[in-house]
């Protein structure tokens, strides 16, 4: 299922929701919403973690990440990956919750769940009602409302969030510390969604962010999407083969260069239409989506970082994509 059927279905969904209606509140703010050489000490390159809660899954147009950092960082240069190399660190720090003294309105807000003193923002990948209760592990709590465009960090406490009230539950076969759902029954119909937390962590290498959504020998099946398919809204996926071109890939972006995000970066990739959309459907009927650019580049949501794939095998696995 790709996003635009998922918003389909979801919307049949709230027509039905006259019982609920913070439900349907929630399920309609969701329509709306990431050398080798000698050895020698690797830096850290540091992101400013301030605000990054706004809708956006990183596929058309620039983050919103920009608009609340100040001063943009240089652009990092993409230089040619070598296998096995060990790269710069990104830090992403633990996220700056929002105060709306100076910062001004947020807009339209993704959706936002505070566990365990973290906020975990509303994942890419999708997930089907109907396939949830396999993946719902131990309940974590029940959220509470309240957080809104102007709340103030003071409103961010424990089970804090701007989907009303919904269980909280730990996703079997996933670290609780990456990925919780929060899931919902109206009238015998599931609604649940996946929340990512991608603050607060480390990149070394593309495992310690693609490692966490387990694709590597779990894909299913896939499809893929031109940029021009995917911009239109027309759903013109193609099928993918799962087999071992798709698997090659997957360990080349295991052992990708991260590359820190900056506006003149996303300017430059976000500005251009060479892009190609994967959706990777895993075993546990999860669906996951990569953001491939020409550059070489890969995205998954709203994470501020790219990975560089090795040149040759990023243009390999684009190329046998076909235009």
């Amino acid at each position: 299922m790709n996003e635009e059927q998922f918003k389909q279905n979801y919307k049949k969904a709230v027509d039905h929701m006259k019982t609920n209606e913070q439900m349907k509140k929630r399920v309609e703010q969701s329509l709306n919403t990431q050398h080798q050489g000698p050895k020698r000490q690797r830096k850290p390159l540091y992101i400013a973690a301030s605000v990054v809660i706004a809708a956006s899954i990183g596929l058309a147009a620039p983050s919103v990440w920009q608009q609340f950092n100040g001063p943009a960082a240089p652009t990092p240069q993409v230089a040619a990956v070598t296998p096995g190399a060990s790269f710069d660190p990104i830090v992403i720090p633990k996220m700056e919750l929002p105060s709306s003294q100076g910062k001004g309105a947020m807009a339209d807000m993704m959706q936002l769940v505070v566990y365990g003193g973290n906020v975990y923002t509303q994942s890419p990948t999708l997930l089907e009602g109907a396939n949830a209760l396999n993946l719902r592990g131990e309940k974590l709590g029940t959220t509470t409302g309240g957080i809104n465009e102007l709340s103030g960090q003071d409103k961010y406490t424990e089970l804090a969030s701007n989907i009303g009230e919904a269980d909280i539950y730990a996703v079997n076969g996933y670290d609780k510390d990456f990925r919780i759902m929060s899931y919902t029954e109206i009238d015998g119909q599931v609604y649940a969604q996946l929340f990512d937390k991608n603050n607060g962590i480390t990149i070394g290498t593309g495992a310690d962010l693609i490692g966490k959504l387990h694709l590597e020998g779990n894909i299913a099946s896939a499809q893929w999407e031109t940029f021009n398919s995917w911009n239109n809204g027309l759903q013109q996926l193609q099928p993918l083969a799962a087999d071992e071109s798709l698997e090659s890939f997957i360990s080349s972006l295991n052992a990708a260069k991260p590359i820190a995000t900056s506006p003149e970066l996303e300017e430059n990739l976000y500005g251009k239409e060479d892009r190609k959309i994967i959706y990777l459907t895993l075993e546990d009927k999860t669906q996951v989506p990569l953001v491939l650019f020409g550059e070489g580049l890969v995205r998954y949501g709203n994470v501020p970082a790219f990975l560089e794939v090795e040149k040759g095998a990023f243009q390999s696995f684009w190329n046998s994509l076909g235009e």
